[in-house]
């Protein structure tokens, strides 16, 4: 590992934590039990830091599995993720949807204004006007229809019902 790792002039414990692998909180408790050494501390601001020769040491803890202590330690194979090469989150993929139902219909109601229209105010002004269903019942007019409803609800017009 540390044939890959290229040592600097100082680094800081979270960037230390990053060469051997780690997050800083179990670095830190690592650090605690003797198996890695504690940082240095610069004289004046008293921030904590690894200069070379502590980073080859840690290095070699890491390497050798064998802490400063003297007692075997086994690392977890750290997860291959963007936070541990960039600091940024990989995006999670998001669950398989499952179809909406009235997707043609909501994007033809969308289509003729009511933008901000959801699949929930669609499905309602179908509950609603075609309890039995849609089938057989043209397109046109389920579209026309729809589009009505929801205007009268977002209106507050109830002239008509």
């Amino acid at each position: 590992m540390s044939d890959q790792i290229q040592t600097k002039v100082a680094v800081t414990v979270a960037e230390m934590a990053r060469m051997v692998g780690l997050s800083r909180a179990r670095f830190y408790q690592l650090v605690e039990a003797g198996v890695f050494p504690a940082p240095e501390r610069h004289p004046e601001t008293k921030r904590p830091f690894y200069g070379e020769e502590l980073q080859r040491t840690c290095l070699e803890v890491r390497r050798r599995n064998c802490g400063l202590n003297g007692k075997p330690v086994l690392f977890y194979a750290r997860r291959a993720t963007a936070t541990a090469t960039t600091g940024t989150r990989k995006p999670r993929a998001a669950a398989p949807r499952q179809p909406e139902p009235h997707a043609a219909l909501l994007d033809a109601v969308k289509g003729l204004g009511l933008t901000a229209v959801t699949p929930i105010q669609v499905a309602a002004a179908v509950a609603e006007l075609y309890p039995k269903g849609t089938e057989g019942v043209d397109q046109g007019e389920v579209i026309r229809s729809v589009f009505l409803w929801i205007k009268r609800q977002d209106s507050g017009d109830k002239v008509g019902r």
